[in-house]
């Protein structure tokens, strides 16, 4: 074994399982770019204060879980906690809102890192795919991203998850509710940290897990009691669309998120397989986002799921993913002329664009059967000098066990009909 280790709360990921992760990337990315999502990378590290003032200041992201480093020229980074933020400041540095097509639909995949104490499910780094569709106000936008999300899981053969939904009303009403629940919170028996919450961002309490918090909340005031009359419409059509299209969700109250910036729309998607940790993503509508980055008004809603979150969900409902095998075909030469002439055939399999792969290091026929094996092949192509002479390859059907002698010249040809 090495002497490095992957550091304390990361996760290398290896074949085979490394394939089941690549399916549940490419299963989430597909409705997106089926919906005119354009696909988006950023770097893995920003300015501080692009997180500090987007994701907020009293997060537990910005407080505690970031990784921070100053730079040999002073500059103050930070690992990536989270996508919104740098997607929307790299779409703003790149004018697309001033493309004229509104809203821009991007998506991204990518690692995130956060200072976490690791447990099953939460890790410091983590893998994610992400929506976001910036520039325009329109509850069809915030119906479109909750039902993608939905048809990525249900093609994935996930059916125990849930969608938990909500309305953090805008800048005309929250404020009016804020103020209801600061006078309420103020008055419970509180530590002095969630004291200090309640100033900087109170909704943030009711998401407090814990029980003894929890049931001091039961009397509350109740948001969507505060929502003036165009939060609620709002929050009524996109209700009434996620519905018509057949999604089913739950109406929860207390879903408030953990970031700063959102606004109306707010929901989750939750897989009650995997313990304390339930979250496997979730988004909403962040209307302000922009201007406190400093760019323009530019309402705007998106999501981020998990990869490994996902990856755990499928696990926990005993979902086998159907992944196709790696290799389709796999060469063993017999003798150094077999070498030569098999590779020639291997590679012109790749060219036709047939996955193919090789007996390396000179074994025996008993080793690279094995090997041949444990690739998953379709077909094995066996080839000693006797055969060379005859000029002929053998090709074994690995599922029947039936084995024909092939012309050598029609070998490539043979198969890739076999395939068509």
């Amino acid at each position: 074994m090495s002497t490095f280790q992957a550091p304390k709360g990361t996760y290398d990921l290896t074949p085979p399982r490394s394939a089941t992760f690549l399916a549940v990337r490419e299963a989430i990315s597909a409705p997106l770019r089926d919906s005119g999502y354009g696909y988006i990378e950023t770097p893995g590290f920003e300015n501080v204060e692009l997180f500090a003032r987007g994701v907020g200041e009293s997060t537990d992201i910005v407080t505690k879980e970031m990784y921070t480093l100053t730079t040999k020229g002073g500059d103050q980074l930070a690992l990536r906690p989270e996508g919104t933020a740098s997607v929307l400041r790299a779409a703003l540095e790149a004018n697309l809102h001033k493309a004229g097509n509104l809203p821009v639909k991007l998506w991204y995949s990518g690692s995130y890192y956060r200072y976490e104490r690791p447990q099953a499910g939460r890790y410091r780094h983590f893998s994610q795919v992400g929506a976001e569709a910036i520039g325009t106000e329109d509850p069809v936008l915030d119906a479109e991203l909750i039902i993608l999300a939905d048809q990525a899981y249900r093609s994935l053969g996930l059916r125990q998850f849930r969608i938990l939904l909500n309305s953090l009303g805008d800048k005309e009403c929250r404020p009016v509710y804020r103020e209801a629940l600061q006078t309420f919170l103020r008055d419970l028996d509180l530590d002095e940290e969630t004291r200090r919450r309640i100033e900087i961002n109170p909704l943030r309490v009711l998401d407090d897990k814990r029980a003894d918090v929890q049931k001091q909340l039961t009397d509350a005031p109740k948001l969507r009691d505060y929502l003036c009359d165009a939060c609620k419409a709002y929050h009524e059509e996109v209700r009434a669309l996620i519905t018509a299209a057949g999604v089913v969700f739950e109406d929860d109250e207390k879903l408030v998120r953990g970031l700063d910036y959102y606004t109306r729309t707010t929901f989750e998607f939750v897989h009650d397989g995997l313990g304390s940790q339930s979250a496997v993503g979730g988004g909403g509508r962040y209307d302000g986002l922009s201007e406190m980055i400093g760019g323009p008004e530019l309402p705007s809603v998106g999501w981020a799921l998990g990869v490994d979150r996902t990856v755990l969900a499928l696990e926990a409902e005993g979902v086998e993913l159907d992944l196709p095998a790696t290799t389709s075909v796999y060469a063993v030469p017999l003798g150094e002329e077999a070498r030569r002439v098999l590779f020639g055939v291997v590679t012109e399999l790749r060219r036709a664009g047939i996955a193919a792969d090789f007996a390396f290091g000179g074994r025996g026929l008993k080793g690279a059967m094995k090997s041949a094996n444990r690739s998953g092949a379709r077909y094995t192509l066996v080839a000693g000098e006797r055969d060379l002479a005859e000029g002929v390859v053998q090709l074994k059907d690995m599922e029947s066990g039936e084995q024909t002698a092939v012309p050598l010249t029609e070998a490539a040809a043979e198969l890739a009909k076999r395939f068509g």
